[in-house]
Parts: C-alpha cells; sequence; structure tokens
C-alpha cells in the first residue's frame, strides 16, 4: 500500500464529510447542475507539498498533463506521494507551492466543497453509507445538487445499469452486497453527477484477484462509454499497465521519474530505477498490450495449426499457447468464426522487436 491518512467512514464519492450540507445555493439548481465537460484536462505544474516538521517534501516539483479523456495511473513504491498527489486535486490536503489546473482553471480559486462536487472520488474502502440504500447512496451528490427526483431516479436506474448491477439491489443496503459489488456501487456514486474527472485511490486493491481482474475489465468497458479523465493511483504496475493511457512512476519523496504511455515505458525505461521497478519480464508486459488481430496474419490456407483464438487475444495470451502447443501456429477466427489467419512465434518476435 502507498501513503496511509484516516479516512473517515462517511467520505463518499467526490465528497468529503465537511461538503455533506445542503445550502441555499446548492437547493437552487432545480434543473441539475452546471454544464461540465464530458472530460477535463488536468494540469500539475511544479507541484510541491511539504508537510510541517517532515524533513523532506512528500512531492517536489511534480509537473505533468492528463489529457481529457485519458486514464493516467500514479504508480510507485510506498512513501512515494501517490495518494498525496491525488488529494492535492481536489483540495483534501493544500498545496506548498505550484499550480493544479482543471481545465486551465486553478483548483485554489475554487471553492473546496464545490470543487469536490465536480470530482468523483473512489477509494478502496469504498466509504458507502452503511444506513442507506444503495439507490440512497448513488443518489447522494445529485440530490445535493438540488436535482428533482424523478431526474435523480432515473439516473441512479442508469448507473446501475452502467456498471452491470440488476435493479433489485437498489433497495437493499451495502452490507448485502459482495465486496466487488460494493465496489462497483462506489464508482457509480462518484459518476452520479457526471462529473469531468474521476479520482481512484487503488480502488481494487482490497478485492479478491479474480474480481480485482473482473472490475478492472468493467472500468476498461466503463471508459469506452464514458470517456472521463481519471486520475488512478496503484501499487500493482500490471494493474497501471492494464489501464493506463499514461503511467507516471514515482519514486521516493515524490519526484517524477517516468511519464509515458505503457508501451513507451517498457520499451525504453528512463532509468535504473523505472526498469526495476517495471520488472524485468517488460517485454512479455508489452505483450499484453496487442491483440493478434493488430498483426498482419499469415495465410492459412491448408496449414497444420494448432488450437483457434479469438483476434482480440493478447499476444502475450497467444505467446503462452504457442509454446504450451509445441510451436505450431494458431489459428485467428474472424468475427464470423471463419479463420483470419494464422499467428506463430516468428510473427510475436518480430511484433515485439517493432
Amino acid at each position: 500500500m502507498g501513503e496511509h491518512y484516516p479516512r473517515s467512514p462517511l467520505s463518499i464519492g467526490s465528497l468529503p464529510p465537511e461538503s455533506l450540507s445542503v445550502n441555499s445555493q446548492n437547493t437552487a439548481h432545480t434543473e441539475g447542475p452546471p454544464a461540465y465537460p464530458r472530460a477535463a484536462t488536468l494540469e500539475l505544474r511544479h507541484v510541491r507539498k511539504q508537510y510541517p516538521g517532515a524533513a523532506r517534501p512528500a512531492i517536489d516539483d511534480l509537473s505533468l498533463t492528463v489529457p481529457a479523456g485519458e486514464v493516467c495511473v500514479l504508480v510507485g513504491p510506498s512513501g512515494c506521494g501517490k495518494t498525496t498527489a491525488m488529494r492535492l486535486v481536489n483540495r483534501m490536503i493544500e498545496l506548498t507551492s505550484g499550480e493544479i489546473l482543471l481545465d486551465g482553471a486553478s483548483v485554489t480559486e475554487r471553492d473546496p466543497s464545490q470543487l469536490r462536487r465536480e470530482i468523483g472520488y473512489v477509494i478502496q474502502q469504498i466509504g458507502l453509507f452503511p444506513h442507506l440504500t444503495i439507490a440512497d447512496n448513488v443518489a447522494t451528490v445529485p440530490r445535493l445538487l438540488g436535482w428533482e427526483k424523478a431526474r435523480v431516479a432515473a439516473r441512479v436506474a442508469e448507473l446501475l445499469e452502467l456498471v452491470s448491477l440488476p435493479p433489485e439491489l437498489a433497495d437493499r443496503y451495502p452490507a448485502q452486497l459482495s465486496g466487488g459489488q460494493r465496489q462497483r456501487v462506489g464508482v457509480a456514486r462518484a459518476l452520479a453527477a457526471d462529473p469531468p474527472l474521476l479520482l481512484m485511490d487503488e480502488p481494487f486493491g482490497a478485492i479478491d484477484p479474480i474480481q480485482r481482474a473482473r472490475l478492472q475489465d468493467e472500468l476498461l468497458r466503463l471508459q469506452a462509454q464514458v470517456r472521463k479523465t481519471i486520475v488512478f493511483v496503484t501499487h500493482d504496475v500490471d494493474e497501471a499497465i492494464k489501464l493506463g493511457d499514461r503511467i507516471a512512476i514515482l519514486r521516493e519523496g515524490g519526484v517524477l521519474a517516468q511519464y509515458a504511455p505503457p508501451d513507451e515505458l517498457l520499451a525504453a525505461p528512463a532509468d535504473d530505477f523505472v526498469a526495476q521497478f517495471v520488472g524485468v519480464d517488460r517485454a512479455l508486459k508489452r505483450l499484453a498490450l496487442s491483440r493478434v488481430g493488430e498483426l498482419a496474419l499469415l495465410p492459412a490456407g491448408g496449414a497444420d495449426h494448432g488450437a483457434a483464438i479469438a483476434s482480440d487475444t493478447s499476444l502475450r495470451d497467444a505467446l503462452s499457447l504457442l509454446i504450451a502447443d509445441g510451436d505450431r501456429p494458431l489459428a485467428v477466427l474472424d468475427g464470423d468464426g471463419g479463420v483470419a489467419g494464422l499467428v506463430s512465434l516468428d510473427l510475436i518476435r518480430g511484433a515485439l522487436r517493432g
């Protein structure tokens, strides 16, 4: 795990406890919140965070840009400042120096409570209200923003479907759901007001490996639909490679070691620290980023071949099957179930060199 902070059991979605009061300005929004952009560009400019009495900064001169609609994963060893950087974005902690811009506007010039209502927030502990139903948990932010009852109900139903939860769960309580289901509710609640930015702090860290893989796949499916800007914190480099459009690797002391797309990070680590962090198997990790359908396949003809695989099979999985099947080429199926061509060890080697 990375940095540890006390978390209130009432911290929900994009709202820390101090944001949970409804004032006259909020209730005036009977038509719903302002029209947020679908996704927002996030910029960190020379960000520094120094805690009082600390010997060194938690974050030191961190600069990076997350383009609108992309997933940025912050990864690194314990104590590298991953969660600190995330919490600076929604002002759960305050900057020492530097700037954080959301679509060009400084977050320090915004009211913290209103800012947090425009930023989805998902944490590992999930933090659902135990005394509220699932529907009421998901509806929390829209109600704070003054949405009409019918609109809230429609949004809750839409989001439960979006995160693949059956509608009958709406009237249940968090204790009646599995850990994976509760985490899906946490994601639904963070998306409730359609925020342009989503912060996810090790959201799948406490889930068993099978459920974790399913939730990762679900997040990728969701992102393909909603196209939010997402900042995702993890200590797991494989999770970072699977989910990130860009990965920021931080050293201890909050120093940025490298910021790049996954393939670039694996193909050309900036230094020995990055190379060691991503692992000696980084060539295999690169193969997981590509699909056999992206290759110029060998003609099938009447050639002998081994197992048949779908065109969206990763090159890493294809390599494993090739080795297990005595190096015989694999048949790659098209969308109609016909054989589109063959993939061989030489093709995969060529893809890796390329």
